[in-house]
């Protein structure tokens, strides 16, 4: 041990005699020291600072941006959006929000109507008209052509998913909601609320008004109808930090936008499909499933789900219907046994095309009904043994 040590010792000796006797290799020495300590003390300031301060500096070093939501966004992925414009025009950047699909559901249609919102319809990537884009309420771009090729700056979401932004990525899947994460930043960045009148036969709301550092009240009913929309006014799917997140909120909610966003008029056709999932449900307790059959509005096939839970000694539920040949599923659980996500895309695994998956209490699907008669390399799956095949994975079967 002595020896080891008299070489250690005679070897960090030469070194220093060696860096001595050449002082261009002791500057270079000097600077690499320097360097690494400055590089070591930036990434320590960088990982002190709060998500919320990271994303508003990222957002900053873009003149313009593109919010992309999910395709048909429900009311948490349009609020995030608008939580995600707001930080930008604070910091002086242009943000343009943009969906693929509908905005079909009763109450999606209504948050965009009654807050008075302008969002941009794109049919392909090519409708997105700058490379810096920021993902909300999902971490991968999907559902509409050349969506791969998008490759997004910053990812926020509540979702499960490999999906990251290039600078900023916020995965949170123990929130109920993703709107829960923006109320969280504000919250962080001390933002108070501004009241401004907006809405049908208000005019437009553009924000140029509103003072760095506030959040208007528009904004704040909509990120709050978020949360209350996808955790079932905060009874289903929640976590501490969405009651947090809603206390913080309605400090800035106006009463009014938010009771005309959640009652809005139903379409005759929801009605009709609900009324169908609950004549042609099949029943075996506590689960139950219902196929709907053909519909014109798909986004009544989860509000049927919604509807089929209700009932009486049901505690899971997946309700399917079809539409332009494409079935669609929707499941509910309140059943801590069946993770309604999972139990939807392990029963869609072996079905080539189909996609599924979600939380454990709200999941949903959908696949080509050609490739669920057989096209393509694979036998085929009849919808009677598609049923089979849910209710198996539903009672742990499977």
């Amino acid at each position: 041990m002595v020896s080891v040590v008299a070489q250690l010792d005679g070897r960090a000796d030469a070194a220093v005699a060696a860096v001595r006797d050449q002082p261009v290799l002791a500057g270079a020495v000097v600077c690499l020291v320097v360097l690494l300590a400055l590089a070591g003390w930036l990434i320590w300031r960088y990982l002190r600072r709060s998500p919320a301060a990271r994303l508003r500096a990222v957002i900053a070093d873009y003149e313009e941006i593109a919010v992309l939501m999910h395709p048909n966004p429900d009311p948490d992925a349009m609020s995030c959006s608008l939580a995600v414009a707001e930080l930008a025009d604070a910091v002086d950047t242009t943000a343009t929000m943009v969906y693929p699909g509908e905005i079909r559901r009763p109450e999606n249609r209504a948050f965009e109507t009654v807050l008075d919102l302008e969002f941009e319809r794109i049919e392909s990537a090519e409708g997105i008209d700058v490379d810096s884009v920021v993902l909300v309420d999902h971490n991968e771009p999907r559902g509409f052509p050349g969506a791969e090729t998008i490759d997004p700056v910053a990812v926020v979401d509540h979702h499960p998913g490999d999906g990251t932004g290039s600078r900023f990525t916020d995965v949170r899947t123990e929130d109920g909601a993703c709107a829960t994460i923006f109320a969280e930043y504000f919250d962080e960045l001390d933002w108070e609320f501004y009241e401004v009148e907006t809405g049908v036969g208000n005019g437009t709301f553009d924000g140029t008004d509103v003072p760095d550092g506030a959040l208007p009240t528009h904004v704040a009913t909509g990120m709050l109808y978020g949360i209350q929309s996808d955790t079932r006014s905060l009874t289903n799917g929640c976590s501490p930090a969405d009651f947090e997140a809603a206390s913080f909120l309605y400090q800035g909610v106006d009463g009014d936008l938010l009771n005309r966003i959640a009652n809005p008029q139903v379409d005759a056709e929801v009605l009709d499909v609900k009324a169908r999932a609950v004549t042609n449900r099949v029943v075996r307790a506590p689960y139950a499933y219902s196929d709907v059959g053909e519909v014109s509005n798909t986004d009544a096939i989860p509000q049927a789900a919604d509807e089929l839970e209700t009932l009486e000694g049901v505690s899971a539920v997946v309700v399917v219907g079809e539409s332009d040949g494409t079935l669609r599923l929707a499941g509910r659980s309140r059943d801590d046994r069946v993770h309604i996500g999972r139990a939807i895309e392990s029963v869609l695994d072996d079905i080539p095309m189909a996609e599924g998956g979600g939380h454990a209490r709200m999941g949903g699907g959908q696949l080509s009904v050609d490739h669920l008669n057989g096209i393509g390399p694979s036998n085929g799956v009849s919808r009677e043994e598609l049923r089979e095949r849910l209710f198996d994975v539903m009672s742990g079967e499977r």
